[in-house]
């Protein structure tokens, strides 16, 4: 290799070296920031789930809700399931990774609405142990989080092949055992919206008004279970 070239290489490693060190630093700071931002269990609270996490206002309107003392991590995943043999396990997303790395005081998990898509659902028998592993998982976290199951929205009429028969009898039950084998609360977004098809202009993704029912439910019960 020519002087010149190793000359650009060298420089080349040194930026790449020094970008991820600011990476790093800047990551650090606002992990920092986050943990002396609130008090206690709702200091950093992190919302795990799919598409209706990651894209809706649920997040954000969690965060108007809970104030400057909380800090609010979304990390949802759209497509992404409980089961572990779908094309999408949310357990194996670098998102749940991240999720931990947040070392979150509160975790909400608001999965299996992609656990009823058609193909999905043929895999339903393994849910309620996929479900448990993830929740070992973040149980063994430092920060000892304290964990809340919710029963997602309804699934009303779609064209993202989720079948919503499938979602209340045999998708919502399963999360229900689990909440009741490991001794979580459970937090139900689905009665408070079954009569409300309004709010899901595709049937199955909430409108604003439709995340704003789900935060306010979430924030209510997080907020009564940690005074």
């Amino acid at each position: 290799m020519n002087p010149k070239r190793k000359r650009v290489l060298a420089v080349s490693i040194a930026i790449l070296v020094i970008s991820l060190s600011l990476i790093v630093v800047v990551f650090s700071e606002n992990l920092a920031s986050s943990s002396s931002s609130g008090d206690g269990k709702l200091a950093r609270v992190a919302c795990l789930g799919d598409s209706i996490t990651e894209i809706t206002g649920y997040p954000p309107d969690l965060q108007a809700l809970l104030g400057k003392n909380s800090v609010v991590g979304n990390f949802g995943v759209s497509g992404a399931t409980i089961d572990f043999n779908t094309d999408k396990p949310y357990y194996f997303e670098p998102a749940f990774f991240n999720a931990e790395f947040f070392d979150p005081t509160t975790v909400i998990i608001m999965l299996g609405t992609n656990d009823a898509r058609t193909d999905n659902y043929q895999q339903i028998n393994s849910f309620v142990a996929d479900y448990e592993r993830m929740i070992h998982s973040i149980q063994a976290l430092n920060s000892k989080p304290q964990i809340f199951l919710v029963e997602p929205p309804p699934i009303f009429s779609n064209t993202l092949n989720l079948n919503g028969t499938s979602f209340a009898d045999g998708v919502i039950p399963r999360i229900e055992q689990v909440a009741s084998t490991l001794g979580l609360p459970i937090i139900n977004v689905y009665t408070p919206l079954i009569n409300y098809p309004n709010y899901f202009p595709d049937g199955v993704h909430p409108d604003s008004e439709g995340a704003q029912v789900i935060a306010n439910i979430i924030y209510n019960a997080i907020n009564s279970d940690s005074t």
